[in-house]
């Protein structure tokens, strides 16, 4: 029997996935600015409806203070709840990183194992929308430098839904990174979704020629590259990182192992990022199977621009991504 769907967007699956597991479980709490109703339901809507549905003692709108936020959470997590913290935007993180990284990430270490934190950070962000420099950072490349982190970032919905589902599960802190131009994305989704794994890439689209690899927002350009490409007779096996950390290392590795090339696209500046890492890893276990250099693609070292033609330019298009594809096939 085919499973139940319906049609929502990334803003509708996050709140479906927040109100299931407050339904499921009292532990489970929601705070942030502006998160209950009678503010509107966050700055986006993603809690709209969960305070007037719960009630204000577990969703709980707070003062426009992050180390309030987290400090809350933390505490509260290790007291035996489950809170969903929302940080408005990812750049306004770093009022708060000391919560994050000092305390958050570190308690199950300095206790021995004995105290999770069990938070999991909302945050969106994302060029592309006039929001300027101090508003539009993908700062992912931090976080998931720091051991006790995990980092999610999703593509659509249904992943929205379910990555949402096991970060709130999870025994440890999630930082769960929202593109906001990616919010109106909206794809059927099954009804009685199960969690989706932690860790676990999808395998969009298998191919020969060449891997591509991304997440979050850019994945959708990737996708857009590969067909560009098809129409060329190139046969991309595309993937849809989704858990940045820990990432899906056995998946990217046995693709590349396969089609011994590899293009990996995100948002954040390219030097230092994410694709830093996976590319070091691709290079250090397949050196020699890899047909040509892998590529890596991402934003300038610049911080976003406000101008529309400049922050249009910041970002990685889908031509880009082709063209690095292109570039390992004229090489080897």
């Amino acid at each position: 029997m085919t499973a139940q769907t319906k049609k929502i967007n990334i803003i509708q699956a996050i709140n479906e996935a927040i109100a299931e597991a407050m339904e499921a479980d009292p532990k489970v709490l929601v705070l942030g600015e502006d998160v209950a109703d009678r503010e509107g339901g966050g700055v986006v809507g993603v809690t709209r409806g969960l305070s007037t549905r719960f009630g204000d003692e577990r969703v709980r709108s707070t003062p426009i203070s992050e180390q309030a936020i987290m400090g809350a959470a933390i505490g509260a997590a290790i007291s035996g709840f489950k809170p969903v913290a929302e940080i408005m935007l990812m750049n306004f993180t770093t009022v708060a990183m000391d919560m994050i990284v000092n305390h958050a990430a570190k308690l199950r270490f300095m206790s021995g194992g004995q105290t999770g934190v069990p938070l999991v950070v909302r945050m969106m962000t994302g060029a592309g929308i006039a929001s300027g420099g101090q508003h539009s950072d993908f700062l992912e490349a931090w976080f998931a430098h720091t051991p006790g982190l995990k980092v999610v970032a999703p593509s659509n919905p249904e992943d929205a839904k379910g990555l949402m589902l096991s970060c709130i599960a999870d025994p440890d802190p999630c930082i769960f990174v929202e593109c906001s131009r990616a919010y109106g994305t909206t794809a059927e989704v099954p009804v009685d979704l199960a969690p989706i794994p932690l860790g676990k890439a999808r395998i969009d689209q298998e191919g020969t020629d060449v891997t591509i690899v991304s997440y979050s927002e850019i994945f959708a350009r990737a996708k857009a590259a590969a067909a560009e490409l098809a129409k060329e007779g190139v046969s991309v096996e595309l993937i849809d990182l989704r858990t940045i950390s820990p990432w899906d290392r056995e998946t990217v590795l046995a693709s590349v192992a396969k089609t011994g090339r590899a293009v990996i696209a995100h948002e954040a500046v390219r030097s230092f990022g994410v694709g830093a890492e996976i590319s070091a890893t691709i290079h250090e276990e397949l050196f020699d199977v890899l047909k040509a250099p892998v590529q890596r693609l991402g934003g300038p070292f610049t911080s976003v621009p406000f101008a529309k033609a400049l922050e249009d330019a910041f970002v990685v298009k889908s031509s880009d991504i082709a063209a690095a594809a292109r570039a390992t096939l004229a090489t080897g």
